[in-house]
């Protein structure tokens, strides 16, 4: 049976700022394990943004896990919506390869709070099928994410920190992001992260 986590995070920025921010969260001090981002595809329904990206991370496991994974990164499927009427933004994520030695299923929801602040309900499911080891690697796979998560509300804040600096700790009062910024936002970090892998190439 799979381990559930789930935890909340309130950010102290409006919910416009964080739909906004969310698309400027790499780079940033606590992201060093993310390697690439790639936008698989992008559209609008019904007044909401769909966006499904590709994300490569690094994937450090412990001596013992070695035997079962030996792969030294990891790609993620990150599917999102954005629906700038209702205020709510979504996120799912689930890892590609491995699924059968260890699965990590998220899923975010970003809504406003009456205080002008964000609150981020977080869901998590950790399975395995390793015959003998299974209950093990969950309870590893459950201690590791509940690290990854804190060190992703650390980098987000920090972004969101960095591009809204005078809301600070303060209530926002923001203007409504149209579902075009957020469009824009996406688009321009796809850009910077293939302008990313270019300047590595071209310096390596």
């Amino acid at each position: 049976m799979a381990r559930y986590f789930e935890n909340t995070t309130v950010f102290n920025f409006s919910w416009d700022q964080v739909a906004l921010g969310y698309w400027r969260r790499y780079p940033n001090p606590q992201s060093s394990h993310v390697l690439s981002e790639d936008t698989w595809c992008r559209y609008v329904k019904d007044g909401c943004l769909y966006t499904k990206r590709l994300l490569t991370k690094t994937n450090r496991v412990p001596k013992w896990g070695e035997r079962f994974f030996n792969a030294k990164s990891v790609k993620i499927v990150e599917e999102s919506i954005v629906d700038p009427k209702e205020k709510v933004l979504i996120t799912y994520t689930r890892n590609l390869g491995y699924t059968k030695v260890m699965s990590v299923v998220e899923r975010v929801e970003y809504r406003p709070t009456g205080a002008g602040q964000t609150v981020a309900r977080r869901s998590a499911w950790v399975d395995s099928q390793v015959f003998g080891f299974s209950r093990a690697i969950r309870a590893f796979g459950v201690e590791r994410f509940k690290k990854n998560a804190s060190h992703m509300v650390n980098g987000f804040n920090y972004v969101l920190n960095n591009l809204y600096p005078r809301q600070t700790h303060q209530h926002s009062s923001a203007a409504v992001a149209t579902l075009k910024e957020m469009r824009d936002a996406a688009a321009a970090a796809t850009d910077r992260a293939k302008a990313n892998v270019l300047s590595s190439v071209n310096t390596s």
